[in-house]
């Protein structure tokens, strides 16, 4: 049985529901007064001025005259969270069918991808002897604690709104590295088939775990394709394999085609609550 290890939430609290309730909604829409959130979770006047003193302890928020507003540092990790959860279904199975791929003792790199990050936590539920680089917090934070996973962190500056790790140093390591196979997500994938992030120090990064690997696996959703972003990563045709889901439009897989890149697109597997 593998050992427990941390996961990339948040704190566990009496009435997680509401309280994230809350916290987003503060996010979302700024200052906003104990009423209207007393309307918009269903909660009386007086539960909500304790879920708010609650949360100003926890320092996720700052309460104002007759309301609150969220505290600065925690508007970056609701936003994280956001992306994270956004188009979950596919991503999980994105993570499923990439997780096929690997290899037992092998060294691969997990990059700081939100769909990677799902990779991580489908490794985790059948672990196997790897050795694992990231760049990304969350990763290693959801592999910690399985005695078969080795986990090296790169080291570097801290990219708050990702998670990630990058800049020179994290350059230098990757440098003196070669792994059996990468696992790289994307901001875009553009139309003149280049990979792209929004971030420089990110884009450099990427670019070297390209250039330092056998395999190199591209995992993003569908919604990736066709867009554009500020620094270019690398092209498709330095991609072994892209993990996408079924709803990629019939042009970009006939390109897929035309580049001799094996595509693959599982369906998203959503269970019945009835």
């Amino acid at each position: 049985m593998p050992g427990r290890g941390l996961f990339c939430f948040g704190r566990i609290n009496v009435a997680p529901d509401r309280l994230t309730q809350i916290r987003r909604y503060l996010y979302l829409n700024g200052a906003t007064g104990v009423h209207e959130l007393a309307e918009k979770v269903d909660a009386s006047l007086a539960t909500i001025r304790r879920d708010l003193q609650r949360l100003e302890e926890q320092g996720v928020i700052i309460r104002t005259h007759g309301g609150a507003t969220i505290a600065d540092s925690v508007g970056l990790e609701i936003a994280f969270e956001a992306r994270e959860n956004q188009n979950l279904e596919d991503k999980r199975a994105i993570a499923d069918a990439a997780f096929a791929m690997l290899r037992p003792n092998t060294a691969v790199f997990l990059d700081a991808g939100t769909t990677v990050l799902q990779l991580a936590r489908r490794l985790r539920l059948d672990p196997m002897p790897l050795t694992v680089f990231s760049n990304n917090i969350c990763v290693a934070e959801a592999l910690m604690g399985i005695d078969c996973i080795q986990i090296i962190l790169l080291g570097g500056r801290v990219r708050q709104s990702n998670r990630s790790v990058v800049g020179a140093l994290s350059e230098q390591v990757i440098e003196g590295l070669w792994f059996d196979q990468l696992y790289l997500g994307a901001s875009a994938v553009q139309p003149d088939n280049t990979i792209a992030t929004p971030d420089s120090d990110e884009a450099s990064l990427n670019a070297a775990m390209l250039k330092h690997a056998s395999e190199r696996y591209l995992l993003v959703d569908s919604g990736k394709f066709g867009r554009h972003s500020t620094y270019r990563v690398g092209r498709l045709d330095q991609i072994t394999q892209i993990f996408t889901d079924a709803n990629l439009g019939e042009e970009w897989v006939a390109r897929m085609q035309q580049l001799n890149i094996p595509l693959t697109q599982p369906e998203a597997m959503i269970e019945d609550v009835a």
